[in-house]
């Protein structure tokens, strides 16, 4: 029988999560530098973090593989 460590299969989604986020963020890095764009970068980047956000709590909420995975970035 197998046995799913779910502390470590959250961290495992953690990372996940982190590195979704910041290929997310990496188009809008550029353009928050650029005057003219950046409040509209800016806008963008908190709908990202508050996407992500909600995604970390599920993740630490989950109390099986099921929710961990349900809650995990789609791609």
């Amino acid at each position: 029988m197998i046995t799913i460590n779910i502390n470590k299969a959250k961290n495992i989604a953690h990372d996940a999560r982190r590195l979704a986020r910041s290929a997310e963020f990496a188009p809008l890095d550029i353009k928050a530098t650029i005057p003219s764009e950046a409040t509209a970068a800016e806008a963008a980047r908190q709908v990202i973090r508050d996407k992500y956000t909600t995604m970390q709590t599920a993740i630490n909420s989950a109390s099986t593989v099921a929710g961990i995975k349900a809650a995990m970035p789609q791609g």
